[in-house]
């Protein structure tokens, strides 16, 4: 057996026996990724993939219909170590087709009859160190995307064909582009979530991508400037602030068995430190990172375990600015993952001065 599905048996053999079950199922599309590390979506419109891949306590099985079997056994799939069921497509669902070859009882993250539900998200955490490099090379690559596509703007380019130019360059990268959000100056202002339109950026631009590649997911925002606000800078430091005092409340979390409320109580008292009490109410925090864009939100009373080594994407707002990267979260440290080196940067320390970290400037462009 490789590598990644002998992690990934140690961690299920435990999820097994704690849930006293014979087998586990996954169709959606991140944790298909997660179990096998291959792609099992064709309509990107549903939430289940055309496959699903299970793990009995012996070995791993993928079920899916004649017309996707021989392409996932050659394409997606570890064939030397997955058993490939398949039904024909006019004969059964995925459900039954699950329900077909698996022992009970099961567990699926989709509805299969009599099978329990299974809390996908706390099985994925926290990252192996495959998960990591994958991450790693995921995060440059997405972030080099989001800054070569930011160095080109001009006022007049339209929020439309910047998100269309950012699709396009992470696609050439085989990154997809769940969210794509690109804001000027006037709806940057105005909304949390700058869903592009056909509007020309004006006086700056914020930039916000999650990018997906091989099921994990990162997600990183960066600030460009024409002729920025007089406050954009002042707002812009003081979410950055914040994003560091979330790291750093992360990694004493975890080292004292905290809790995403623990974090989101430091996040509430940076803005507070930063003059921007109320801000926080105006959107969510951002949480844990991984296979999925959030397995967690940091919010008031979120009683989900502080995990590491993991992934945390941060996203605090201030009116017009906000501060956005994924890192790495370990017992050692704080890694942005989303980092080129060829961004201009500020250090920022926490209050504690336990984290240090190069957070991205807002980028100045010159104009004729």
């Amino acid at each position: 057996m490789d590598e990644r599905l002998d992690s990934r048996a140690d961690r299920l053999n435990a999820y097994l026996a704690d849930r006293d079950l014979e087998a586990v199922w996954f169709a959606r599309p991140n944790s298909f990724a997660w179990l096998l590390g291959g792609d099992n979506v064709v309509d990107r419109d549903s939430p289940l993939g055309v496959a699903a891949a299970g793990y009995d306590g012996d070995e791993f099985h993928v079920v899916t219909d004649n017309i996707e079997a021989t392409r996932l056994l050659h394409e997606e799939v570890p064939h030397e170590d997955v058993r490939v069921h398949r039904f024909q497509w006019y004969e059964g669902s995925l459900a039954s087709g699950v329900e077909a070859v698996s022992p009970t009882p099961a567990a699926a993250d989709f509805d299969v009859p009599g099978f329990a539900d299974v809390d996908a998200a706390a099985v994925r955490q926290p990252l192996s160190d495959a998960d990591i490099e994958a991450y790693r090379e995921l995060g440059r690559d997405a972030a080099s995307a989001v800054e070569r596509v930011c160095r080109e703007l001009a006022p007049g380019d339209t929020e439309h064909e910047v998100a269309s130019g950012l699709k396009v360059t992470l696609s050439a990268m085989g990154i997809e582009a769940p969210v794509v959000l690109v804001g000027g100056g006037r709806r940057a202002q105005k909304y949390r979530h700058y869903t592009p339109k056909q509007e020309e950026l004006g006086d700056y631009a914020l930039v916000s991508v999650t990018a997906q590649r091989g099921g994990l997911y990162a997600s990183c925002t960066r600030t460009v400037a024409f002729d920025a606000p007089e406050w954009l800078e002042t707002r812009h430091e003081g979410a950055m602030r914040v994003e560091t005092e979330a790291l750093a409340a992360t990694r004493k979390a975890a080292a004292a068995g905290g809790t995403a409320g623990d974090v989101f109580d430091a996040i509430r008292d940076a803005y507070d430190a930063v003059g921007e009490s109320e801000e926080w109410l105006n959107h969510h925090q951002g949480g844990a990172a991984g296979f999925a864009g959030r397995e967690w939100f940091a919010a008031p009373d979120a009683d989900d375990e502080v995990r590491v080594p993991m992934g945390y994407a941060y996203n605090p707002t201030i009116q017009g600015a906000k501060s956005e990267d994924t890192a790495l979260v370990t017992d050692e440290g704080v890694e942005v993952l989303t980092a080129t080196g060829r961004w201009p940067t500020r250090t920022v320390t926490d209050a504690d001065e336990t984290v240090e970290l190069e957070r991205p400037e807002i980028l100045h462009i010159e104009t004729e």
